[in-house]
């Protein structure tokens, strides 16, 4: 009965943590992003980006003002949590997230954004089908992470694999990729680029890159950051100086032979929010 109890704490902690930083997440940006909006601003001379812009900023305050979603598309849910050795990894943990998700649904709202893939029946409450997207990994606190990911921009994902000797094209390949998707994934946009691991971890990195504050960057990030921004798609692809907001890129180990590269893309609305799980 004890070790029911404590099970039945941890689902609601957890759903507790999923419930409050959706709330956060889909109605306040990051400081970061806000900051590279507002230098993409002080930078543009095109009258119609910084009147995008303009919007895009008006949009951010009346969301905060009204305690409502920045975004119609309110995302697929897609949740990150590390958890200490004193925590036990059971199923109450994704049980935990669903009831959030589904809290967070009715209360916030959020859009019911997840249905089947190939029906397309609606589940009502983003968490049919396995859903939301939950990654566990080994660390020193208890931190749920919530990512919510609209369609616009992960449209246009990318894979390739390269061969070993063609590292020196990974530039060309996400520019030509920025350059086909236009302004489908509400630009301007930030870049999660996964270098490494197999196909689907080359994936998997590509959008934990897109959890890394936005900052300084290395001399292959700056130079793909600069590589898109010179197409001048510009905001909500009308044409300007700032298309891309930043860029990064998490590596892992491959193959000898192969060389996955991913790119997983991020619109102007970048939420991402986390909390510290209260339990027990």
């Amino acid at each position: 009965m004890s070790g029911l109890h404590n099970q039945e704490r941890l689902r609601a902690a957890v759903a507790q943590a999923t419930a409050d930083a959706l709330r956060e997440a889909e109605i306040r940006l990051p400081g970061d992003v806000t900051a590279a909006l507002r230098h993409a601003y002080e930078a543009e001379d095109n009258p119609v980006a910084r009147s995008e812009l303009e919007a895009i900023f008006e949009n951010i305050e009346t969301a905060e003002r009204k305690q409502i979603p920045i975004c119609q598309d309110t995302g697929v849910p897609v949740v990150y949590i590390t958890i200490p050795p004193d925590v036990p990894y059971t199923d109450a943990i994704t049980e935990g997230v669903c009831d959030g998700v589904r809290r967070a649904t009715a209360d916030i709202p959020l859009r019911p954004n997840v249905v089947s893939p190939c029906t397309r029946k609606n589940f009502g409450d983003n968490c049919g089908m396995g859903m939301p997207a939950v990654h566990v990994t080994p660390g020193e606190t208890f931190t749920l992470t919530v990512f919510p990911k609209g369609a616009g921009s992960e449209n246009v994902s990318a894979l390739r694999m390269f061969l070993p000797s063609e590292a020196g094209k990974i530039p060309e390949f996400i520019t030509e990729c920025m350059l086909r998707a236009g302004g489908k994934p509400c630009p301007p946009v930030i870049l999660g680029i996964g270098i490494g691991s197999t196909a689907d971890g080359a994936l998997a990195l590509a959008k934990e890159a897109l959890l890394e504050p936005l900052g300084e960057m290395n001399a292959m990030e700056q130079e793909i950051y600069t590589a898109v921004n010179a197409l001048g798609i510009g905001p909500m692809g009308l044409g300007g100086k700032t298309t891309c907001l930043g860029v990064r890129i998490r590596e892992g180990g491959c193959h000898t032979a192969s060389l996955p590269v991913a790119l997983n893309v991020q619109c102007w609305a970048a939420r991402r929010a986390t909390v510290e799980v209260q339990y027990p």
